[in-house]
């Protein structure tokens, strides 16, 4: 049993270094990079590659799947360590990104595998919003009408119509300002601060 252990460790090890290394290479790359450089760059052989991710459509989906993971890990730890309403925008500008630089490859996994997977990031990712918002909400720091879903709604539209990282930091101060502003009706009569 002891002797299992060590090896765990190391399959532990191989597939962690497997994905830094195809998410640093797909992203300089794109996601056509020969996988024999990204076990070089792993540091492992190629059978251990294959061992862990028999095809580029495993390690594009796991790859990715990392990507998520880590998004909404980083809005747990900015919801235990921020001030609500900084929590919530902070993170929203980091959906901002991943969305804007990991489209490629979410576009990469086939469309067949697609919609199943891509519903459980999403579920995931509007979890985390979520979270971040009823925060904000409950701290007086966000319009009460708010969701999570419209929050989503408004990021992504940012991170593909934005032309570069100083446009996309612009459109998420006005987001933040209309989240935190007053509300004004169609005939642009005021109406109080939510």
């Amino acid at each position: 049993m002891a002797a299992d252990r060590p090896r765990r460790a190391d399959a532990r090890r191989n597939r962690d270094a497997l994905l830094t290394a195809a998410g640093r290479l797909f992203a300089e790359r794109g996601v056509d990079v020969p996988l024999d450089d990204v076990a070089r760059h792993a540091g492992v052989g190629n059978a251990t590659m294959y061992r862990h991710f028999p095809t580029r459509q495993d390690l594009i989906i796991a790859v990715f799947a990392d990507e998520v993971t880590e998004l909404c890990d980083r809005g747990e730890t900015l919801r235990a360590t921020a001030a609500p309403g900084d929590a919530l925008h902070e993170w929203l500008r980091a959906f901002v990104e991943h969305v804007a630089t990991k489209r490629d490859l979410a576009l990469a996994i086939p469309r067949e595998g697609r919609e199943g997977l891509f519903g459980e990031w999403h579920e995931s990712m509007l979890t985390t919003a979520a979270a971040l918002l009823s925060r904000a909400q409950e701290a007086g720091d966000v319009r009460s009408d708010l969701t999570a879903r419209d929050l989503l709604t408004l990021a992504n539209a940012v991170a593909l119509a934005a032309g570069g990282a100083a446009q996309s930091v612009r459109l998420l101060d006005l987001l933040r300002h209309g989240t935190t502003g007053e509300r004004h009706g169609t005939t642009g009569e005021r109406h109080e601060p939510l």
